[in-house]
């Protein structure tokens, strides 16, 4: 498939506007907001259109061909580069996400490309993969509303409780450990500025050289600028 080096490949623009066009934004609005979700909405799915295919072209100058991409928490954000990986660089795409009416809707709309999204922990993927994308998950506040604000400098010194500091920080560890154990070396991680130390300190324990991109990128949704890491690849 031809491609430009700044714009996807006619065919999977017209999939993602295809996907976008079609979802189920009623059936969304909860998942992402307790209240306002058609006007979230209408705000968003311009902006993760856009910016999603503006990233989707960056992580395709990254990939190889026929390779394959492990997303954890991958939703209705991640539609572009999934959609990318698939139909222009024929790489096997793995998203988990555990939010079940998500990937209800978000299966529905994609079976003829064709890709499939897990309900399941991201822990159950088998095999190896040569690119990791893990946005905005290690810093979510309602997975971890103890150590999500520390990740942004709001942290409260007199409400934050340690012990349950150290329970998220301990199941944030664990998950970086069992991900970044299935990715190849040299491989890629996509991840968020404010995550990035979480992937150092596991390279760092593992003596494991990495280097992050100096460029960032916009994001729709959370608004967490998204970077690159590349792993095992000495300068």
């Amino acid at each position: 498939m031809k491609t430009s080096r700044t714009r996807l490949a006619p065919a999977t623009r017209r999939l993602v506007t295809e996907v976008y066009g079609c979802l189920d934004y009623e059936a969304l609005g909860p998942i992402y907001c307790h209240e306002g979700g058609d006007e979230f909405w209408r705000a968003k799915r311009g902006p993760c259109d856009r910016l999603g295919s503006r990233l989707a072209v960056v992580l395709r100058r990254k990939l190889i061909r026929g390779g394959r991409s492990f997303y954890v928490g991958a939703g209705v954000a991640e539609l572009p580069a999934l959609i990318m990986e698939t139909v222009e660089l024929g790489r096997t795409v793995e998203p988990y996400n555990l939010r079940r009416a998500e990937v209800a809707v978000l299966n529905r709309v994609c079976q003829s490309i064709p890709l499939t999204f897990h309900a399941v922990d991201a822990a159950s993927a088998t095999g190896r993969f040569d690119h990791l994308w893990m946005v905005s998950v290690l810093n979510d506040p309602e997975r971890f509303p103890y150590l999500s604000p520390l990740s942004y400098g709001r942290g409260d010194p007199l409400t934050l409780d340690p012990l349950k500091f150290a329970e998220e920080r301990r199941i944030v560890r664990a998950l970086v450990a069992r991900c970044m154990g299935k990715l190849v070396r040299p491989g890629l991680v996509t991840t968020t500025t404010e995550e990035v130390l979480w992937i150092a300190e596991w390279c760092h324990r593992h003596r494991v050289p990495y280097r992050v991109g100096k460029h960032d990128y916009a994001t729709a949704l959370v608004g967490d600028p998204i970077c690159f890491m590349q792993i095992g690849k000495r300068p």
